[in-house]
Protein backbone atom coordinates (compact mmCIF):
# COMPACT_ATOMS: atom_id res chain seq x y z
CA UNK A 1 0.00 0.00 0.00
CA UNK A 2 1.39 3.07 -0.94
CA UNK A 3 1.51 6.19 1.45
CA UNK A 4 0.61 9.57 0.19
CA UNK A 5 3.37 12.59 1.39
CA UNK A 6 1.98 16.00 1.08
CA UNK A 7 5.16 17.54 0.35
CA UNK A 8 5.66 21.83 0.57
CA UNK A 9 4.25 23.79 -2.50
CA UNK A 10 7.39 25.78 -4.38
CA UNK A 11 5.92 28.95 -3.58
CA UNK A 12 6.21 27.31 0.00
CA UNK A 13 9.72 26.45 -0.54
CA UNK A 14 10.49 29.91 -1.75
CA UNK A 15 9.13 31.34 1.44
CA UNK A 16 10.66 28.92 4.05
CA UNK A 17 14.53 29.95 2.27
CA UNK A 18 12.85 33.52 2.18
CA UNK A 19 12.89 33.10 5.97
CA UNK A 20 16.40 31.17 6.13
CA UNK A 21 17.83 33.63 4.68
CA UNK A 22 16.60 37.04 6.36
CA UNK A 23 17.70 34.78 9.29
CA UNK A 24 21.37 33.85 8.53
CA UNK A 25 21.45 37.77 7.62
CA UNK A 26 20.25 39.00 10.78
CA UNK A 27 22.87 36.65 12.25
CA UNK A 28 26.03 38.53 9.77
CA UNK A 29 24.58 41.32 11.14
CA UNK A 30 24.68 40.50 14.61
CA UNK A 31 27.96 39.15 14.48
CA UNK A 32 29.27 42.65 12.99
CA UNK A 33 27.78 44.75 15.74
CA UNK A 34 29.16 42.69 18.33
CA UNK A 35 32.74 43.08 16.39
CA UNK A 36 32.44 47.10 16.51
CA UNK A 37 30.79 46.58 19.97
CA UNK A 38 33.58 44.66 21.34
CA UNK A 39 35.88 47.20 20.85
CA UNK A 40 33.48 50.33 22.35
CA UNK A 41 33.30 47.70 25.48
CA UNK A 42 37.13 47.82 25.96
CA UNK A 43 37.23 51.80 25.65
CA UNK A 44 34.42 51.66 28.56
CA UNK A 45 36.10 49.46 30.38
CA UNK A 46 39.28 51.37 30.14
CA UNK A 47 37.81 54.05 31.16
CA UNK A 48 36.39 52.81 34.78
CA UNK A 49 39.71 51.17 35.59
CA UNK A 50 41.34 54.15 34.76
CA UNK A 51 39.16 56.45 37.41
CA UNK A 52 38.97 53.55 39.97
CA UNK A 53 43.06 53.61 40.19
CA UNK A 54 42.41 57.54 40.79
CA UNK A 55 39.70 57.56 43.16
CA UNK A 56 41.92 54.71 44.97
CA UNK A 57 44.89 56.70 45.20
CA UNK A 58 43.87 60.48 45.73
CA UNK A 59 42.11 60.83 49.15
CA UNK A 60 40.03 64.44 49.01
CA UNK A 61 36.72 64.27 48.34
CA UNK A 62 36.04 66.38 45.13
CA UNK A 63 38.96 63.79 43.02
CA UNK A 64 36.64 61.02 44.51
CA UNK A 65 33.45 62.46 43.60
CA UNK A 66 34.98 63.17 40.24
CA UNK A 67 36.08 59.82 39.71
CA UNK A 68 32.67 58.01 40.74
CA UNK A 69 30.84 60.41 38.49
CA UNK A 70 32.58 59.02 35.58
CA UNK A 71 32.49 55.45 36.78
CA UNK A 72 28.78 55.52 36.29
CA UNK A 73 28.61 57.45 33.36
CA UNK A 74 30.56 54.22 31.59
CA UNK A 75 28.59 51.74 33.30
CA UNK A 76 25.27 54.03 31.97
CA UNK A 77 27.14 53.98 28.91
CA UNK A 78 27.70 50.15 29.06
CA UNK A 79 24.24 49.16 30.64
CA UNK A 80 22.72 50.97 27.32
CA UNK A 81 25.10 49.11 24.33
CA UNK A 82 24.06 45.75 26.27
CA UNK A 83 20.41 46.63 26.37
CA UNK A 84 20.50 47.34 22.39
CA UNK A 85 22.31 44.36 21.22
CA UNK A 86 20.18 41.57 23.32
CA UNK A 87 17.35 43.58 22.25
CA UNK A 88 18.27 43.38 18.49
CA UNK A 89 19.13 39.54 19.37
CA UNK A 90 16.54 38.26 21.29
CA UNK A 91 13.54 39.79 19.15
CA UNK A 92 12.56 37.29 16.68
CA UNK A 93 9.05 38.39 16.44
CA UNK A 94 7.23 39.84 13.21
CA UNK A 95 4.20 41.75 15.64
CA UNK A 96 4.42 45.40 14.62
CA UNK A 97 3.65 47.57 17.61
CA UNK A 98 4.31 51.37 18.43
CA UNK A 99 7.88 52.48 18.29
CA UNK A 100 9.65 55.45 19.93
CA UNK A 101 11.47 56.62 16.47
CA UNK A 102 13.64 58.64 18.67
CA UNK A 103 15.02 56.06 20.72
CA UNK A 104 15.53 53.75 17.96
CA UNK A 105 17.67 56.32 15.96
CA UNK A 106 19.48 56.73 19.73
CA UNK A 107 19.91 53.31 19.97
CA UNK A 108 21.37 52.43 16.59
CA UNK A 109 23.89 55.79 16.48
CA UNK A 110 24.78 54.72 19.93
CA UNK A 111 26.27 51.08 18.07
CA UNK A 112 28.18 52.62 15.57
CA UNK A 113 29.48 55.99 17.84
CA UNK A 114 32.91 54.46 17.48
CA UNK A 115 32.87 53.39 14.02
CA UNK A 116 31.92 56.94 12.81
CA UNK A 117 35.04 58.31 14.60
CA UNK A 118 37.10 55.67 13.56
CA UNK A 119 36.60 56.40 9.94
CA UNK A 120 35.99 60.49 10.56
CA UNK A 121 32.38 60.05 9.96
CA UNK A 122 30.66 63.02 11.37
CA UNK A 123 26.42 62.05 12.40
CA UNK A 124 24.25 64.89 12.28
CA UNK A 125 20.82 64.50 13.76
CA UNK A 126 17.74 66.38 12.36
CA UNK A 127 15.15 64.72 14.68
CA UNK A 128 11.35 66.48 14.68
CA UNK A 129 8.54 65.65 17.66
CA UNK A 130 6.75 62.92 15.81
CA UNK A 131 4.01 60.19 16.55
CA UNK A 132 4.91 56.35 17.08
CA UNK A 133 5.75 54.34 14.34
CA UNK A 134 3.66 51.35 13.60
CA UNK A 135 6.90 48.64 13.53
CA UNK A 136 8.93 45.66 14.64
CA UNK A 137 11.58 47.43 16.23
CA UNK A 138 14.06 45.10 15.84
CA UNK A 139 13.60 44.70 11.93
CA UNK A 140 13.45 48.91 11.18
CA UNK A 141 17.13 49.12 13.64
CA UNK A 142 18.40 46.26 11.32
CA UNK A 143 17.13 48.38 8.12
CA UNK A 144 18.91 51.61 9.94
CA UNK A 145 22.03 50.01 10.88
CA UNK A 146 22.65 48.93 7.35
CA UNK A 147 21.65 52.16 6.08
CA UNK A 148 24.25 53.78 8.43
CA UNK A 149 27.22 50.92 7.23
CA UNK A 150 26.15 51.72 3.60
CA UNK A 151 27.17 55.14 3.96
CA UNK A 152 30.13 55.24 5.86
CA UNK A 153 31.82 52.87 3.20
CA UNK A 154 30.49 55.23 0.96
CA UNK A 155 33.00 58.00 1.87
CA UNK A 156 36.21 56.11 2.55
CA UNK A 157 37.71 59.61 3.35
CA UNK A 158 35.16 60.42 5.75
CA UNK A 159 32.61 62.98 5.66
CA UNK A 160 29.06 63.76 7.38
CA UNK A 161 26.06 61.36 7.37
CA UNK A 162 22.88 63.38 8.55
CA UNK A 163 19.92 61.31 10.06
CA UNK A 164 16.43 62.89 9.89
CA UNK A 165 13.40 62.44 11.28
CA UNK A 166 10.30 64.36 10.28
CA UNK A 167 6.36 63.78 9.21
CA UNK A 168 4.40 63.36 6.06
CA UNK A 169 1.78 64.26 6.46
CA UNK A 170 -0.12 64.24 3.53
CA UNK A 171 0.20 60.49 3.90
CA UNK A 172 0.56 60.41 7.59
CA UNK A 173 4.33 58.43 7.98
CA UNK A 174 7.12 59.06 10.16
CA UNK A 175 9.65 59.40 7.50
CA UNK A 176 13.28 58.88 8.27
CA UNK A 177 16.47 59.85 6.04
CA UNK A 178 19.71 59.21 6.05
CA UNK A 179 21.83 61.02 4.12
CA UNK A 180 25.79 61.38 3.16
CA UNK A 181 28.05 63.24 1.46
CA UNK A 182 29.55 60.18 -0.15
CA UNK A 183 30.71 58.86 -4.14
CA UNK A 184 27.42 58.91 -4.96
CA UNK A 185 25.79 56.29 -7.62
CA UNK A 186 25.15 56.39 -11.02
CA UNK A 187 21.85 55.92 -13.24
CA UNK A 188 22.66 52.18 -13.79
CA UNK A 189 23.43 51.55 -10.21
CA UNK A 190 20.33 52.93 -9.10
CA UNK A 191 18.45 50.93 -11.59
CA UNK A 192 19.69 47.41 -9.99
CA UNK A 193 20.26 49.05 -5.76
CA UNK A 194 17.14 46.72 -4.73
CA UNK A 195 17.42 44.02 -6.67
CA UNK A 196 18.50 40.80 -5.00
CA UNK A 197 22.33 40.00 -4.38
CA UNK A 198 23.27 43.27 -6.02
CA UNK A 199 26.30 44.92 -4.42
CA UNK A 200 28.73 47.11 -5.16
CA UNK A 201 31.18 46.03 -2.86
CA UNK A 202 34.03 43.23 -3.63
CA UNK A 203 33.76 41.95 0.08
CA UNK A 204 34.47 43.18 3.81
CA UNK A 205 36.14 46.53 4.39
CA UNK A 206 38.79 47.25 7.21
CA UNK A 207 36.36 46.95 9.93
CA UNK A 208 35.09 43.50 8.55
CA UNK A 209 31.66 44.75 7.03
CA UNK A 210 31.37 43.83 3.76
CA UNK A 211 28.58 43.14 0.76
CA UNK A 212 27.15 40.62 2.73
CA UNK A 213 25.26 42.20 5.19
CA UNK A 214 21.51 42.49 5.34
CA UNK A 215 21.24 44.02 1.69
CA UNK A 216 18.82 46.31 0.02
CA UNK A 217 16.57 44.58 -1.16
CA UNK A 218 16.04 42.99 2.04
CA UNK A 219 15.49 46.00 3.31
CA UNK A 220 12.69 47.16 1.02
CA UNK A 221 10.96 43.90 1.64
CA UNK A 222 10.82 44.96 5.50
CA UNK A 223 9.75 48.19 5.03
CA UNK A 224 6.96 47.23 2.37
CA UNK A 225 5.85 44.18 4.84
CA UNK A 226 5.05 47.14 7.16
CA UNK A 227 3.05 48.71 4.35
CA UNK A 228 5.87 51.36 4.02
CA UNK A 229 7.91 53.20 1.27
CA UNK A 230 11.54 53.28 0.62
CA UNK A 231 13.22 55.10 -1.76
CA UNK A 232 16.86 56.31 -3.29
CA UNK A 233 18.22 59.60 -4.61
CA UNK A 234 21.77 59.94 -6.03
CA UNK A 235 24.34 60.75 -8.60
CA UNK A 236 27.83 60.84 -8.46
CA UNK A 237 29.95 62.70 -6.69
CA UNK A 238 26.96 64.23 -4.56
CA UNK A 239 25.87 61.53 -1.91
CA UNK A 240 23.29 59.55 -1.62
CA UNK A 241 20.16 59.84 0.35
CA UNK A 242 17.49 56.97 1.97
CA UNK A 243 14.12 57.63 2.44
CA UNK A 244 11.83 55.42 4.82
CA UNK A 245 8.45 56.05 5.40
CA UNK A 246 6.70 54.49 8.11
CA UNK A 247 2.73 54.23 8.89
CA UNK A 248 1.99 56.10 12.13
CA UNK A 249 0.55 53.68 14.88
CA UNK A 250 -3.03 53.42 15.69
CA UNK A 251 -3.73 56.41 17.87
CA UNK A 252 -0.49 57.71 17.36
CA UNK A 253 -1.27 61.82 17.67
CA UNK A 254 0.10 63.61 14.95
CA UNK A 255 1.47 67.00 15.98
CA UNK A 256 -0.02 69.94 15.20
CA UNK A 257 2.90 72.33 14.73
CA UNK A 258 6.26 71.42 13.88
CA UNK A 259 7.97 69.99 16.58
CA UNK A 260 11.82 71.66 17.63
CA UNK A 261 14.90 69.83 16.07
CA UNK A 262 17.44 67.72 17.82
CA UNK A 263 20.66 68.18 16.08
CA UNK A 264 22.70 66.01 17.66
Amino acid sequence: MSVSHDEPSLQDQIAQLKQQLAQAQKMTALGELVSTTTHEFNNVLTTIINYAKMGLRHTDAPTRQKSFEKILSAGNRAARITQSILGFARNRTSALEPTDMHKLVDDTLLLLEREMVKYRVTVDKQLEVVPPALANTNQIQQVLLNLLVNARQAMPGGGRILVALGLDRDVEMVELTVRDSGIGMSNEVLRKIFDPFFSTKDGPDASGKGGAGLGLSTCRDIIEAHRGRIRVESSPGRGTAFIVKLPVAPGGQVPTVRGPVDRG
